[in-house]
């Protein structure tokens, strides 16, 4: 692997590598962040039960889905990125595009309409470094047709 290609593959696994943060935190807190708290105006143990029900549901579907693009990025990283498949540069930025952009909205939504301080910027990182590895991911035309069908 070239050095532009680890270097790219760094870039990537850092953003995977922030999905997978978020995502453990997300999955584990029993109950929701301290900027759900500013944004709501309330303490946890102000919200009804079925708040903090539907709250938590929805860290949970949030985390798990951070998860499930931080292993599919680290499966692509580990072998058709590393084998050299120019398929997976594009899977990797793709679907890691979706996930950061959401994230962003999603977190920017929060910031920009409460008094809340929510992580946008960790996915503003994400999404920075996946463009970064994305654009020094892209290389040459394969030099043989064996590399072009990867």
């Amino acid at each position: 692997m070239s050095a532009r290609m680890k270097v790219a593959c760094g870039c990537h696994a850092a953003a995977y590598l922030l999905f997978a943060v978020f995502a453990a935190i997300y999955l584990l807190r029993p109950q929701f962040m301290p900027y759900h708290a500013v944004a709501l105006g309330m303490r946890w143990e102000e919200v009804g039960r079925p708040l903090q029900v539907l709250i938590l549901g929805l860290m949970r579907v949030v985390g798990g889905g951070l998860l499930a693009a931080a292993f599919i990025g680290a499966v692509l990283l580990l072998w058709p990125f590393r084998q050299g498949a120019r398929w997976a540069r594009w899977a990797i930025v793709v679907q890691g595009l979706i996930v950061g952009f959401t994230s962003l909205w999603g977190t920017l939504s929060v910031q920009l309409n409460t008094r809340a301080r929510s992580p946008w910027l960790a996915a503003a990182v994400a999404v920075l470094l996946l463009l970064a590895g994305g654009v020094l991911s892209i290389g040459p035309a394969p030099a043989s047709p064996e590399q072009a069908t990867r």
